[in-house]
């Protein structure tokens, strides 16, 4: 079918009235775009509000390009040594993130931003930074504070204000 090829998810913003300031619209054989099955890549689209955040996370299976098709967006990534890897875009501008690192991108400019993702893995996976204090069930707390240094109490925040909701 012809409409399994053509994806017209990316016309409209997303609503980014939510406590990060984005809006994220995914082009996935998976989810809402049969046509990229099995062509090994998926699509994304953010919009950010002034400020907006999408906070570190990492895709598994897939590097990513980011492309700023609107404002001005602060980027970067973490290697495995630990070293930081960031830069401001402009409209026009490209930035990959290699697969499987940390990697993170903020709204810097004056007005709204809007970037779109292409990433080389039909199922890209994401995990959040946070997700080792979102886990269900969850991770002992003693572990977590010796890992980050942290006290029990601080954990146990983390946990609560993390929790996945029901």
């Amino acid at each position: 079918m012809s409409e399994d090829f053509a994806f017209r998810g990316f016309r409209k913003d997303g609503d980014t009235n939510n406590p990060l300031g984005i809006a994220l619209a995914p082009g996935f054989a998976g989810i809402n775009y049969p046509g990229l099955n099995t062509l090994g890549f998926a699509l994304a689209k953010f919009n950010y509000a002034k400020g907006g955040l999408v906070p570190p996370h990492t895709h598994p299976r897939a590097a990513e390009v980011i492309y700023v098709v609107k404002g001005e967006v602060h980027v970067g990534f973490v290697d495995t040594a630990g070293k930081l890897f960031a830069t401001s875009l402009k409209r026009g501008d490209f930035f990959v993130f290699p697969k499987g690192l940390v990697h993170f991108q903020l709204n810097v400019g004056s007005g709204h931003a809007v970037t779109i993702s292409v990433l080389n893995g039909q199922n890209p996976g994401v995990q959040f930074s946070t997700a080792v204090f979102a886990a269900q069930p969850s991770i002992d707390t003693s572990v977590l504070a010796r890992a980050f240094q942290l006290k029990d109490m601080d954990v146990m925040d983390l946990q609560t204000k993390f929790k996945p909701a029901a």
